[in-house]
């Protein structure tokens, strides 16, 4: 078996996309008469900042003899690649082994692509120990990718599905052409097995992507049976071509179980807190609300965290708004200048009771303060009492996960409909 990975292909501006150059040496591989398996799209860390839209490599599994794989690809890439933007410097690797036997070192590569940060030379240091076949164009950043995909299919262990349907070529860069009714009837038919096509809320269709590249659109989930019967329900212009890819998306590897005190920039974190702020809605929209250590039995607390929902994730950010101080979560989400961007929260407990002035049980009218720690009275019935007194409040949340909407959603961060959840969730559609 022979492996061909691939990354850095595209630009934000000028458009392109990763997965029509893996579709396109798939494409070229098998009118040579080999035999392509599967085509693996891999989501790397969405923290990094030199990434483009969606941070993937991708991973062809082939047949074919590994040197002429390499020669395929490498033509592929030479004319497909969006060299012409100073950010693209796009990577191939070509491994001659299985898919499910790469070198311990080199899948192991591939949860750190997605989990950290990596440089250059991480890469190259295993392409020369394993002698792979290489080539690169600019600075050759693309090889990360590159070998992270190949090293995926041994290292991860649960993976998703996407369809993938490309436009003709001389549509790239114009609007597209697709019937929203369509898209969202044939969503609504494959619900829970397919996921993220649209979002009801913010009525769009998130499976058709805004820039100038060659997807027309890309359908999402566990089951690739339901995937393709909803991408032939939808209503479009002519589809060139399609290809399903096997991918970590919407499974949550990127996040990693920590605490409050070991958080790092540039790394996703599921970690515990109890809210220590009022959330607050700053300029924008944005809303921020501040997390602390559970205290301990000195009294102390641990370190406090930011957390963000930004503006985009919508109505999100009124589950943020509804928290109060005490609550006690689990937050999700990237790590940048020392705040979490909240990608979802589990509320493990809520408040439920507050502390008031009391009033009196006479007169019922509200008691005033008897001066610094002196209690509560009432001037006219001469009532008095220690301290505030308990009472129940109405909360607009429940125990359980709630999640950004899926325009919001980050590629490999999980939908909350496909399950697994340590609690009740509240899933967005």
């Amino acid at each position: 078996m022979t492996v061909v990975g691939l990354d850095d292909t595209d630009s934000r501006e000028r458009g392109m996309c990763t997965t029509y150059v893996a579709k396109t040496i798939a494409d070229r591989l098998e009118r040579a008469g080999a035999t392509v398996s599967r085509l693996v799209l891999v989501r790397l860390n969405p923290a990094v900042e030199y990434k483009t839209r969606g941070n993937a490599a991708l991973a062809i599994h082939t047949d074919c003899d590994p040197e002429k794989a390499f020669e395929v690809a490498r033509e592929c890439l030479e004319s497909l690649a969006e060299t012409a933007d100073e950010r693209t410097h796009p990577g191939l690797i070509v491994a001659d082994h299985s898919p499910a036997e790469p070198p311990t070192d080199v899948s192991e590569f591939a949860r750190r692509a997605i989990r950290s940060h990596l440089e250059r030379t991480d890469a190259t240091a295993l392409i020369d120990r394993h002698g792979y076949y290489s080539w690169h164009a600019g600075n050759g950043r693309g090889r990360i990718g590159a070998l992270a995909a190949i090293g995926a299919w041994r290292e991860l262990e649960e993976w998703t599905s996407e369809r993938i349907s490309y436009r003709e070529s001389d549509r790239w860069g114009t609007p597209r052409e697709v019937d929203p009714e369509s898209v969202f009837a044939a969503a609504d038919s494959e619900y829970p097995r397919v996921w993220d096509t649209v979002d009801r809320g913010e009525d769009e269709t998130v499976c058709v992507p805004h820039t100038p590249g060659p997807i027309l659109y890309g359908i999402r989930g566990d089951d690739p049976d339901s995937i393709g019967r909803v991408a032939e329900m939808i209503e479009s212009e002519p589809v060139a071509s399609s290809r399903l890819f096997v991918t970590n998306q919407g499974t949550d590897v990127h996040l990693r179980d920590g605490s409050l005190e070991s958080v790092r920039d540039g790394r996703a974190y599921r970690v515990d807190g109890r809210v220590a702020s009022e959330p607050e809605t700053r300029r924008g929209g944005h809303v921020f609300v501040t997390i602390e250590g559970i205290r301990d039995d000195e009294g102390e607390t641990r370190p406090s965290l930011e957390c963000a929902a930004f503006e985009p994730t919508k109505r999100f950010r009124d589950r943020v708004r509804a928290l109060r101080v005490g609550d006690r979560l689990t937050v999700c989400g990237e790590v940048s200048r020392g705040t979490l961007k909240l990608e979802k929260f589990a509320v493990r407990e809520l408040v439920e009771t507050e502390r008031v002035t009391p009033t009196c049980p006479d007169c019922g009218r509200r008691m005033e303060s008897a001066g610094r720690n002196q209690g509560y009275r009432c001037r006219d019935c001469k009532t008095s009492t220690d301290e505030k007194v308990p009472v129940a409040i109405e909360r607009d949340l429940e125990e359980g996960w709630y999640e950004v909407p899926p325009c919001a959603r980050r590629h490999v961060a999980k939908p909350l409909v496909r399950g697994g959840f340590d609690a009740p969730t509240h899933p967005e559609r």
